[in-house]
């Protein structure tokens, strides 16, 4: 089941995101709590940001978005992550169409995300789906505890 990210699910939110086979493929580096609390007061103040439960546990999550003006047939998926104990049982995918769903009964009709070059199961699961990869930004993303620099794939899906 899927639902708007609540404060109360903070928690649970925190736990997947700073999980060490999730974190390297989000948008920030491990870090305590009370840091991961301005984040997550951001992801949440939106109203775009989702969780999927099953039998009351988080499954995973993710944010939406709409690009304003010219580009508002374009919406974006992001920060999205399966909690690894429910990773494997097709709940990404369903996830996606989820986003994908919501995304096109308000009106998009392109569908975008950004991939590490180096998440091969993640890159899988959008191709499964459809998007295609339309460009490489070179050099765009850098952990912590890396020296090197990895690329990141621009993706998008044409919706009817």
């Amino acid at each position: 089941m899927r639902r708007q990210a609540a404060v109360s699910d903070f928690d649970a939110v925190f736990s997947i995101y700073m999980d060490e086979r999730v974190i390297p493929f989000l948008g920030y580096d491990p870090m305590p709590r009370e840091e991961f609390g301005t984040v997550y007061a951001e992801l949440i103040a939106g109203g775009n940001f989702f969780v999927h439960e099953l039998d009351g546990v988080i499954t995973g999550f993710y944010k939406i978005n709409r690009y304003p003006g010219r580009a508002r047939h374009v919406g974006y998926v992001g920060s999205f992550a399966v909690n690894p104990a429910f990773q494997g049982r097709g709940l990404a995918t369903s996830m996606l169409k989820d986003a994908i769903a919501d995304l096109h009964a308000r009106g998009v009709k392109r569908v975008e995300l950004i991939v590490e070059s180096d998440n091969p199961v993640a890159i899988a699961l959008y191709e499964k789906c459809g998007f295609e990869k339309e460009g490489t930004l070179r050099q765009f993303y850098k952990r912590a505890s890396e020296a090197h620099y990895v690329d990141d794939y621009i993706m998008a899906l044409l919706l009817e």
